[in-house]
């Protein structure tokens, strides 16, 4: 299995050095990257044009067509759309037997600071108008899309919005200050690194306060939040972030179930394939999820 992974992160690695390297590749080349390990399982995408971003259903034989995951892709803000997450949509909907309504959100730099994060209130508040209950309605996300997730909680509660079900963040970016280097920790091996969630931060802020909460959820007020699921990998470069953010969520009587997997980097819920004997992770987001929406 360690093999695995090792060979695993060095393809990763080198796609995005690659990447970076040549700025006239498109975020369509990210999506191809992504849906090379697609599992090809059962999914049905129906495209919405009447929501407030580009944005798509997803459902899957047993999915439930009342309850619904508002998924926000990774990507860094910059590159990413649902196109390049589908597979790990279908697997969502399989373990949750919820539908699953993805927002291809505005991408940086043409669109930075805030307009992201406007998509994905709007986008709730549209499934609300729309006739879903909140307590049908979760969110969740993958690395900056959990960190859109995370953020849009924020936004809600602070809007008196009927908050959802829950939250399912994977991965997550929840400071953008990076106040702590943890390079040094023996446990992690990563194919993120500062000068990428650096490159990540200016071009997302564009000179904007990193402490704004809706940017780094860290510093948002969590009293009141819903249940929050964590996913993160023990070999994550930003995992001590994610804990200090559980810590607080803990200190505010916030539900966490905090989810450490061994040997595990970055997103490494995108690339099932490639990681036999991972499914335990959406199982159990599945197991969460229908724990809750059972009560």
């Amino acid at each position: 299995m360690k093999e695995n992974i090792d060979d695993l992160l060095k393809i990763i690695t080198n796609h995005y050095i690659l990447e970076t390297q040549d700025s006239g590749r498109t975020t369509s080349k990210f999506d191809e990257f992504y849906e090379s390990f697609s599992s090809n399982g059962p999914i049905k995408i129906i495209e919405e044009f009447d929501a407030p971003a580009h944005s798509y259903w997803i459902v899957t034989p047993k999915s439930s067509p009342q309850k619904v995951i508002l998924f926000f892709h990774g990507g860094v803000l910059n590159h990413g759309t649902t196109r390049g997450h589908l597979d790990l949509c279908q697997r969502l909907s399989q373990h949750t037997g919820f539908s699953l309504f993805s927002v291809d959100y505005s991408l940086t730099p043409e669109h930075p600071f805030p307009a992201g994060v406007e998509d994905c209130i709007q986008s709730y508040l549209w499934l609300r108008d729309e006739g879903f209950k909140s307590c049908e309605l979760v969110i969740a996300g993958i690395s900056a899309g959990g960190t859109l997730a995370l953020s849009t909680l924020l936004a809600l509660k602070k809007m008196e919005e009927k908050l959802p079900l829950c939250g399912v963040c994977m991965s997550p970016v929840v400071d953008l200050k990076f106040p702590v280097v943890y390079n040094h920790l023996k446990d992690v091996n990563d194919w993120i690194n500062y000068e990428m969630l650096e490159n990540f931060k200016n071009s997302y802020l564009k000179g904007q306060n990193p402490s704004n909460s809706l940017a780094s959820p860290i510093y948002g007020d969590l009293e009141g939040f819903p249940p929050l699921l964590l996913q993160c990998g023990s070999r994550e470069l930003l995992l001590c972030d994610m804990k200090r953010f559980r810590d607080l969520a803990v200190e505010k009587k916030v539900e966490v179930n905090f989810e450490v997997r061994q040997g595990m980097f970055h997103s490494w819920q995108l690339f099932y394939t490639h990681l036999p004997g991972i499914e335990g992770s959406m199982m159990s987001i599945g197991n969460f999820v229908k724990g809750l929406s059972s009560l």
